[in-house]
């Protein structure tokens, strides 16, 4: 099974406007059994509505779940041995979104499909665009 997890915006993108998302990517994702997105992609998108930074986000708020499920997508897991990962790791970056979403996909052994460039910094990621 073929499975990739999608970083919070490339979800998003692929709920909302699929045209935003790299040629690849949407390839990729039309291709693969299953699409990932991890439980911090829910709370990102939940914050960055309450906070008023992702207006466009809010008439889809609270349905997130059941468009994942529409979607043919699935929870990605979100474990303590994840949770230890990402704040263990030797990573300047800080964004704790981004860390949780790394480590998902290399504890996980998936491909992290993401426009962010921060992740290049993670070598032992693999990642698609």
């Amino acid at each position: 099974m073929t499975t990739l997890l999608l970083d919070t915006h490339a979800w998003v993108w692929s709920l909302t406007a699929p045209e935003l998302l790299s040629a690849p990517a949407r390839r990729a994702i039309g291709s693969v059994d299953a699409v990932m997105v991890s439980p911090i992609s829910f709370f990102e998108i939940g914050q960055k509505v309450r906070l008023g930074k992702w207006p466009e986000m809010e008439p889809h708020a609270a349905k997130l779940p059941d468009l994942l499920a529409e979607q043919g997508g699935v929870v990605a897991p979100f474990t303590p041995a994840i949770a230890l990962h990402a704040s263990l790791r030797t990573w300047a970056h800080r964004d704790p979104f981004d860390r949780i979403l790394a480590s998902t996909a290399e504890l996980s052994a998936l491909t992290l499909v993401t426009r962010d460039p921060i992740f290049v910094e993670v070598p032992e990621l693999r990642r698609l665009w």
